[in-house]
């Protein structure tokens, strides 16, 4: 009740803010994989394991229920916990496959196949500043990522398994939509993280992985700024926004981890560089202005 109450008082500014802290976190989270000492999959497990108990609490204290969940949630539940399991097994093997520019671009098309889906299958054309945004936001990405992408056939499987992870994630992403039009936004997460969490931990065996990580630090921040913030506040904004509003914020992960590469890594950032950035946050404003 209080947070449908604090939903009628400020819900516009409240889910932008909450749309732009989610992809602020899970920018950060590659980083954090790469300095995990456990197996990629393994890593991705832990990172839905650890935030699920946490989610599902949350949104108990909101009125979550499951035993009020219907039985199309939670088969909704369960066809997004998978495609969300299998997003995270491509996108942590490509990770460490593929430069951390072709990673980000390539799973981050997720960006324009739901503006493409917005558009095609909501069937709702951009308004004028909307299509100035989408303008903006992928010449700015284009810029971004144009000069440190880098297209060989040493990085080849790593770019196909980052894009794979795109294309499963635009999936998860729709039916996280439907499921989030009845269901409260943290439980639903924490269905979907559960579920994703047990094709994880299959596959990580399957895989022969080291499952138990020698080093904790990086699996707990994992799991608590890209699963439970991240992907908490994501799920939260989904229903207050198109699947065009969605897909643009999605940009700020690759303009914000050329930042993380300069902490991270020392990387230049260009004047390129920061034309890109500038012009995703543009495209960013011209949409809140809707």
């Amino acid at each position: 009740m209080q947070q449908k109450i604090f939903h009628q008082q400020s819900p516009s500014l409240l889910a932008f803010a909450a749309l732009l802290a989610g992809n602020v976190a899970i920018a950060f989270g590659p980083l954090l994989v790469r300095y995990a000492d456990s197996g990629p999959i393994a890593t991705g497990f832990w990172r839905l394991a650890l935030a699920t108990p946490f989610l599902l609490f949350v949104g108990y204290r909101f009125g979550f229920r499951l035993s009020a969940v219907s039985r199309p949630t939670y088969w909704l539940a369960l066809v997004a916990g998978l495609f969300f399991g299998v997003d995270i097994i491509l996108w942590h093997i490509g990770i460490f496959q593929t430069k951390m520019a072709n990673a980000t671009l390539f799973a981050n098309c997720a960006s324009l196949l739901l503006v493409i889906y917005g558009v095609i299958i909501a069937r709702k054309m951009p308004s004028k500043w909307e299509s100035m945004a989408v303008l903006f936001a992928f010449v700015g990405a284009a810029l971004l990522m144009g000069q440190s992408l880098e297209l060989s056939p040493r990085h080849f499987s790593g770019d196909l398994l980052s894009l794979g992870a795109g294309l499963t994630y635009t999936v998860y992403l729709v039916l996280m939509m439907k499921m989030r039009q009845n269901t409260e936004s943290w439980g639903a997460l924490g269905m979907a993280s559960a579920i994703a969490a047990v094709v994880l931990l299959a596959a990580a065996v399957f895989a022969g992985e080291q499952i138990i990580p020698t080093a904790w630090w990086p699996v707990l921040l994992l799991a608590f700024t890209s699963q439970f913030f991240g992907q908490g506040c994501l799920t939260y904004a989904l229903p207050h926004f198109s699947p065009l509003v969605i897909g643009l914020a999605l940009l700020l992960q690759p303009a914000l981890s050329a930042s993380a590469g300069w902490l991270a890594f020392g990387e230049t950032l260009t004047a390129m560089d920061f034309t890109g950035s500038a012009l995703i946050m543009v495209a960013l404003v011209l949409v809140r202005k809707q």
